[in-house]
């Protein structure tokens, strides 16, 4: 448990930093259409070489216009708000339960967006029928649990269904997508990519039943995206 009651000296500029990107990502989701109203959050982790992490993340219920670096809040890892006049997202539990049980996890995202949702309404995972699905999820979205908000149920779901696979995104029963990634930029990059290629696979259904990928391809597609494409 954490002992923290404040941010300490040496985060200080660590977490100012991350309340400047974590303001600034949250604009990326009405931008891609991800959310409506409040809804939805982006977190990022504020990694404490002493001991205890910090994780920063909106405030609930607070428009996405209204959203600047100093209306962040800060919590610890057990969701306790350590700074900041607002509440936490009602979501803060389930980001924090993933950054306690995930290290490797520096960024935390939730959407309703309107066709991943749709696949959690159904509970059925999206499934891995085209190369841009092999090169950023390894495989199909898989679906979490149904779970109730306000406590660490969603994270406890996320972590379950998360841990053994290589997609970054899950589909929590009847409620939305959650994303993970190294940081926040690569958690709200997860979710744009969930949405397009639900969408892309809703709309090939109406069409015909879409064609598998070949494990091996899907292998070999994830391992190029991931290790070799781009800047490295």
């Amino acid at each position: 448990m954490s002992t923290l009651t404040e941010v300490p000296a040496h985060l200080r500029e660590a977490v100012d930093a991350a309340k400047e990107k974590v303001a600034a990502l949250h604009a990326e989701l009405p931008r891609w259409e991800l959310v409506v109203w409040t809804a939805g959050n982006v977190s990022e982790r504020v990694v404490n070489p002493d001991g205890d992490d910090l994780l920063v993340i909106k405030p609930s219920g607070v428009a996405y216009d209204d959203i600047t670096p100093e209306s962040m809040v800060v919590c610890d890892l057990d969701a306790n708000l350590i700074e900041g006049d607002r509440s936490p997202s009602s979501d803060t539990a389930a980001h924090a339960y993933v950054y306690s049980h995930m290290p490797e996890v520096g960024g935390v995202v939730h959407t309703h967006s309107t066709y991943a949702t749709a696949w959690a309404a159904r509970a059925e995972e999206i499934p891995c029928v085209l190369t841009m699905m092999a090169d950023e999820f390894g495989g199909p979205i898989p679906v979490g649990p149904f779970a109730i908000i306000g406590d660490d149920s969603i994270g406890r779901g996320i972590v379950e269904t998360l841990k053994d696979s290589r997609s970054p995104a899950v589909l929590m029963r009847n409620h939305g997508p959650f994303t993970i990634g190294k940081d926040a930029r690569a958690a709200v990059k997860a979710a744009v990519m969930c949405e397009e290629v639900a969408r892309t696979v809703h709309v090939s259904r109406q069409l015909g039943e879409p064609l598998p990928i070949a494990q091996e391809h899907v292998d070999s597609l994830y391992a190029r995206y991931q290790n070799v494409y781009g800047q490295h």
